[in-house]
């Protein structure tokens, strides 16, 4: 008989030792070297994400803010994320199940029959009943099972930044393909209007054809400009057309969707106000790919532990207790009864070199996602630094140009007054004409890129969608999953 103390001693000694670790312990990501302060100079505050959260409402486009719900509520790409995210709790659990002990009953009822001996006549039939329980407990005594709850911890929070990420690229593509669209169907509004005020000029230069005060060639040249500038029209609406078509993707629906909504129309949408530009170390809390890389770090350096654990000896605890009889009111009476229990140790002698290769295996990919690390951080810093510098310099761009745009709108209007008085000739009212629907064209492509910039500058900076997401809802709901009838697959009937 077991003496109680000497189980319970022998339990505690167990629980102590499975307390023990080998491999590294995460300290951290490596040290990151950021400068003090952007090239380009932002004022100089600290930003976090909540600061920069929803940042496209400053855009001031009701058409926008809806497609932004519509698009992280039906994304396939969110959705992916979504249950990506439910697959890494589910093996967290899985690794968390490693640590606790197992226990498995089994009962069975045998009716049989056996012939007769030759001393004996006829044959003899019994029954047996049998049940039991087996009860096995791996004991985490170099943490390995651990190291695996630590590692499926790191990548449960891996994976939300991963949803993070997702959002931040979704919003960031919704408000830049709905700004290229409006700025399409402006860039259609101006050639059809140029179009018609160029119709208007060869009307006139006909009209002057024909009392002899201008050459076929001049008739000619106003006929061809107003027919270039309308041929730019069709290649506008089929991008205006795609650019839609993307929107709708980026809600989850059909392509044509939104076209009756973008059909209304709507004024480029531009920023009232500069983003915070905070300092280059808040991009480390702020972006959410280098919050994943971060947390991938951590789940790979548990894994080198993991590996680590698995060079040294495991100890298992083993028990069951059955009892059987040949009449099922016997079963659970002290004389059925028989029980087992003891320990086991596995030590590893020889494997061939397998464990350590797999162990400098884990500490290779560790190293690999340190390097992912450091990279995720510089990308970081160049998207900042890339898209500030792209937002200033374009915005000096988009004042010259709307000054241009100015000068030639009063040179082609007073080129046409002239032309119309017979103090000017039609080729200065054609050069007027064409550079002002050059640079009226190039100034409305300036102020897309100006949003499209500020747009960049958001993601950059690691602004996304700042409101709690459902992850748990499944996207597909599994009906009758209890026991039930089989039915054929006609796929597979002959």
């Amino acid at each position: 008989m077991i003496r109680r103390h000497d189980l319970t001693g022998s339990l505690l000694v167990l629980l102590v030792l499975g307390g023990c670790a080998v491999g590294p312990d995460y300290a951290g990501p490596p040290a990151a070297e950021v400068p003090a302060r952007w090239h380009r100079a932002v004022a100089q505050k600290t930003v976090t994400t909540a600061a920069l959260g929803e940042w496209w409402r400053d855009l001031r486009d009701p058409l926008l803010d809806r497609l932004m719900t519509q698009a992280v509520d039906g994304n396939l790409d969110v959705a992916s994320a979504k249950a990506k995210i439910r697959a890494a709790r589910a093996l967290r659990r899985e690794a968390i199940g490693g640590l606790l002990p197992t226990v498995e009953g089994a009962a069975a009822a045998t009716r049989q029959q056996t012939a007769g001996s030759s001393s004996t006549s006829g044959s003899r039939v019994s029954s047996l009943f049998q049940a039991g329980f087996d009860a096995s407990w791996e004991v985490d005594l170099f943490g390995a099972e651990a190291r695996t709850v630590e590692a499926a911890s790191a990548n449960v929070e891996a994976t939300r930044n991963d949803l993070d990420s997702t959002l931040l690229t979704l919003v960031g593509d919704v408000a830049s393909t709905y700004v290229e669209a409006r700025g399409y169907q402006a860039r259609i509004a101006l050639a059809r209007r140029t179009a018609k005020s160029q119709r208007e000029t060869a009307a006139l230069t006909r009209t002057k054809f024909d009392v002899g005060s201008a050459s076929a060639v001049d008739s000619s040249k106003a006929e061809a400009q107003a027919a270039t500038t309308e041929a730019n029209i069709p290649s506008l609406e089929s991008s205006l057309a795609q650019a839609v078509h993307r929107l709708s993707i980026l809600t989850g629906r059909e392509p044509g969707t939104l076209i009756g909504d973008m059909a209304r129309g709507g004024s480029i949408p531009s920023p009232r106000r500069s983003l915070p530009g905070g300092f280059p170390a808040d991009v480390l809390t702020n972006r959410p790919d280098i919050r994943a890389a971060e947390r991938r770090l951590a789940q790979y350096t548990a894994k080198v532990g993991a590996a680590e654990a698995a060079l040294y000896p495991s100890v298992s605890l083993t028990g069951s207790i059955s009892t059987s009889a040949t009449r099922i009111g016997d079963l659970g009476k002290a004389s059925t009864i028989a029980w087992s229990w003891g320990p086991s140790v596995t030590i590893p002698i020889f494997q061939g070199g397998k464990l350590v290769a797999a162990r400098d295996e884990a500490e290779a990919v560790r190293d690999q996602y340190a390097i992912a690390w450091r990279s995720s951080v510089l990308t970081a810093l160049e998207d900042v630094e890339n898209a500030l510098v792209a937002l200033s310099k374009e915005r000096s761009r988009s004042r010259s140009l709307a000054e241009a745009a100015d000068q030639y709108r009063r040179a082609a209007t007073l080129s046409r007054a002239l032309y119309q008085s017979g103090s000017s000739s039609f080729l200065d009212v054609l050069d007027a004409e064409r550079s002002l629907y050059s640079a009226e064209d190039t100034l409305i492509q300036s102020r897309v890129a100006i949003t499209t910039d500020h747009i960049a500058l958001a993601k950059a900076l690691g602004g996304g969608w700042a409101r709690p997401v459902d992850t748990k809802r499944p996207e597909v709901v599994d009906a009758n999953t209890g026991p039930h009838l089989r039915t054929v697959d006609a796929a597979i009937e002959p």
